[in-house]
């Protein structure tokens, strides 16, 4: 059989390229993790289980976590992007069409009912596990809260609208939207079909806007 050399100045080869990074490995085990533990909660939820549908060795699991407290957080922190769309550039548009925007009510659904999933997940736990209060606060809503305010506050400072305590104003409608998003019984049970709980998210974004004198 004839051989093909390879010319002489033709780089060698260093071993087998990484299948992936640590990053993507990071990112793959997380959203496995966010199925999981919706599926199971905390307290059915296991390291050993994740590794397993996310197709890894529970070695590269640990390499990546230290434990299944490290692996919530990591959860909690990637689901805040599906709570608030912020921050974002200012936008020449009504304020209330913007909360819209920043709360992303027209989610597809496939989307929405993982962010539901979600929603119930952390409702369900910081009921059962005082001690996962730290992590939801630190990595989800009192982060997410924060961005809101400083938004708020932003609109304020452009004179778009009254509020004398951006906090207060940013607690109060993540309060009245994230709860119709994932009431604690469920949507099945809260509303009548999707229709019915999108009019009441703009509606409770629409009285918001209306209360602070929204230009």
């Amino acid at each position: 059989m004839d051989v093909i050399d390879e010319p002489a100045d033709a780089p060698r080869k260093r071993g087998r390229p990484k299948v992936s990074s640590d990053e993507d490995k990071r990112a793959h085990i997380v959203e496995v993790a966010g199925r999981v533990f919706v599926r199971y909660g905390y307290a059915g939820s296991t390291t050993a289980l994740v590794a397993s549908e996310a197709c890894v060795s529970k070695q590269t699991l640990y390499k990546l976590f230290q434990s299944k407290e490290e692996l919530f957080a990591a959860v909690v922190g990637a689901h805040r992007r599906l709570m608030l769309d912020l921050p974002r550039p200012a936008e020449d548009i009504a304020i209330a069409e913007s909360l819209e925007r920043i709360f992303m009510i027209d989610m597809d659904e496939d989307m929405d009912e993982d962010r539901a999933g979600f929603l119930q997940l952390v409702f369900r736990e910081a009921a059962q596990f005082p001690e996962l209060i730290d992590i939801l606060q630190r990595e989800g809503m009192l982060a997410s809260r924060q961005e809101l305010a400083d938004w708020l506050n932003e609109r304020r400072a452009e004179g778009r609208l009254s509020l004398d305590d951006p906090a207060s104003g940013a607690r109060m409608l993540m309060d009245m939207v994230l709860g119709g998003l994932g009431p604690p019984e469920g949507r099945a049970h809260a509303w009548a079909d999707r229709a019915e709980l999108l009019a009441h998210l703009r509606r409770c974004i629409a009285i918001f806007a209306a209360g602070v004198g929204a230009a």
